[in-house]
């Protein structure tokens, strides 16, 4: 999964204003105590820190 198809799955998921917000302040155990941002930055695969998500916030299985 590349970057821009990871943010446009946050944005669909959470909405343009929130999507953002989320990324930067919601840490989450599911990636090491970090937020998505930080896992993003810290080299994690968009696709992995995705799966993380889907699994935190019980995102549908249809959407993920």
């Amino acid at each position: 999964m590349r970057l821009t198809e990871f943010w446009e799955r946050m944005t669909e998921q959470f909405g343009a204003g929130y999507a953002d917000s989320f990324a930067r302040d919601h840490v989450m155990s599911q990636l090491g105590g970090r937020t998505v941002c930080e896992a993003l930055d810290a080299g994690w695969d968009p696709k992995e820190v995705w799966r993380a998500l889907c699994s935190a916030i019980d995102v549908p299985h249809h959407l993920r």
